[in-house]
């Protein structure tokens, strides 16, 4: 069964960094892309950042410059340095990997105070 555990949540002020980390285990192979999704509460579950088997990598606008997504496909494992954090990157994030289908792990709250 695959799992995906992700770590590195918490509180932290507006300006201030994280940093995001996921790892997986009971995959048989390697994910074709691994990435990063976030919920605010009352909305919905938005996309963030994703990263390809071939090292590229992808950033919703509202992150880019800020975020950073790095992995290692052989580990199957990736991370999320988020810098220069706002009040509206609170939410809970959640790990994904996509293979065969598509893995999500049970998420970690980040909340950036003002």
């Amino acid at each position: 069964q695959v799992q995906l555990v992700e770590s590195g949540g918490g509180l932290v002020q507006a300006g201030g960094s994280l940093r995001l980390s996921c790892a997986a285990s009971g995959l048989l192979g390697r994910f074709n892309a691994m990435g990063w999704y976030r919920q605010a509460p009352g909305k919905q579950r938005e996309w963030v950042a994703s990263i390809y088997s071939g090292s590229s990598t992808n950033y919703a606008d509202s992150v880019k410059g800020r975020f950073a997504i790095s992995g290692d496909n052989a580990k199957s494992t990736v991370s999320l340095q988020m810098n220069s954090l706002k009040p509206e990157d609170t939410g809970i994030y959640y790990c994904t990997g996509v293979g065969a289908r598509q893995y999500w792990g049970q998420g970690t709250q980040v909340t950036v105070s003002s």
